[in-house]
């Protein structure tokens, strides 16, 4: 099912959900602004309520002011919200002075895990989106029939700390999670699979009502080379690009094989060797890059893949990393590209936050985890008129409660195959967690 609701601006009446249709067509002027008149961190000018975010490195997206959304559920999630944005950007009015990834009409999207989830997925269309990259600068207006001129752009009040933050057992206590990663191993090393990833999660209490923008502004201060997220109540900052897709190039950054850092830079600089010669860890990243490989070939004319992976340093783990890269196949005469969104599609689950082969792992995590992943490990971004885009995989993150906004659930995963140890596991689950508790000020 796909409904596409108009959101009112403020001081109009509520209008009625509409399906597959809005009244009017999405009205949208980019212009170019001076880099030199933005704030450093593009999250600054975000307001305490709604903001969206896809920043790395002080540069991406941020926008406010919902003007549209896309929500759509079960198997054909991906597929309902590709079709309402391409209807939508077919009728489009659209004026873009700037003409690089992000300009234009934009929308931001996050999807469930799984089909049967009830969190779906949602295509958010904001009414300002403000945009850097490279040496360039724009804001974007959109409207239904018509657009107004561009806001003065203002860095917003500094969000206040959330206070003391306390943490309960999510669907497992760390016991009951350990039990679960036995169960795993004894189902691989029976031949049932070759290797799954659990998620496990917390649930955390704010002293005071948590604003969204204190955990993005610590979130992207310590993990720059993350992509800082936010979209629907989604907060976190993933390393792992599932793709990005522009003028007919895909990329994507697979992680797999984790080892967490001790603090002092002589003994990372061993654990990253112990790492890049795991038999345990090697074999946990071939199995991601393989799915990944697999499921992006058909859409590709080429593609290229390392023969070994590299160590990516974060502050507190070290990944096995590889990035794929591939050239899109054009479809026929039309020279049409998939859609990114598309693309993501097509990828999700990848064996990096499902496990191998997908159906058994997905399987076994629904037999063990107890509890709906809801958004985490699923697909999080945004998308041009074009299609093209990025999308990142919902990790290191936290879903806000919007029925109280002291509450909130953090989620870490880990690889699990033949050779894991269930204390072990335990541990890494602790340090990918750490990046949340962290910015959270615990």
């Amino acid at each position: 099912m796909t409904v596409v609701r108009t959101v009112p601006a403020p001081g109009v009446g509520p209008l009625s959900p509409l399906r597959r249709a809005v009244a009017g067509p999405v009205v949208s002027r980019t212009v170019a602004v001076d880099p030199a008149n933005l704030p450093g961190d593009l999250l600054r000018l975000l307001p305490a309520e709604g903001g969206l975010a896809w920043v790395r490195r002080g540069e991406g997206v941020v926008a406010w002011g919902e003007l549209l959304r896309v929500e759509t559920d079960g198997a054909d999630r991906f597929a309902d919200a590709e079709d309402a944005w391409r209807a939508l950007m077919a009728t489009a009015v659209v004026r873009d002075e700037v003409g690089v990834p992000g300009s234009g009409p934009v929308a931001f999207g996050s999807f469930a895990f799984a089909a049967g989830s009830p969190s779906g997925g949602v295509l958010v269309v904001p009414r300002v989106v403000v945009g850097r990259r490279g040496g360039a600068a724009w804001v974007t207006t959109l409207d239904l029939g018509a657009v107004s001129a561009p806001p003065a752009l203002r860095p917003t009040d500094a969000p206040a700390a959330p206070g003391a933050v306390t943490y309960d057992d999510g669907a497992l206590s760390a016991e009951g999670w350990q039990d679960a990663v036995r169960r795993a191993v004894e189902a691989i090393r029976a031949g049932a699979l070759d290797k799954v990833v659990l998620a496990r999660d917390l649930l955390a209490r704010t002293g005071a009502p948590l604003d969204p923008r204190w955990v993005l502004g610590r979130l992207a201060d310590d993990y720059a080379s993350c992509w800082t997220f936010a979209v629907d109540g989604l907060l976190g900052a993933t390393p792992e690009l599932l793709l990005r897709s522009e003028k007919g190039l895909v990329t994507s950054r697979v992680l797999a094989g984790t080892i967490r850092r001790t603090g002092d830079d002589e003994a990372d600089m061993a654990r990253a060797a112990i790492l890049a010669h795991s038999s345990k860890d090697l074999e946990e990243h071939e199995y991601a890059v393989e799915s990944l490989t697999r499921a992006l070939g058909p859409f590709c004319s080429s593609t290229n893949v390392p023969e070994t992976p590299f160590v990516l340093h974060l502050p507190n783990v070290l990944h096995l990393a590889t990035d794929v890269t591939g050239v899109l196949r054009a479809d026929g005469d039309a020279h049409v590209h998939p859609t990114s969104l598309g693309l993501a599609a097509a990828l999700h689950p990848t064996a990096a936050v499902a496990g191998t082969p997908t159906d058994a792992a997905c399987a076994l995590i629904g037999e063990v985890e107890g509890m709906d992943r809801a958004r985490y490990a699923g697909p999080v971004g945004w998308m041009g008129a074009d299609g093209d885009g990025e999308w990142g995989i919902a990790l290191r993150s936290a879903e806000l409660d919007p029925a109280d906004p002291h509450r909130l659930r953090l989620f870490a995963g880990c690889g699990i195959v033949a050779a894991s140890d269930p204390a072990a596991e335990l541990a890494e689950s602790e340090a990918k967690l750490e990046p949340m508790r962290s910015a959270l000020g615990s």
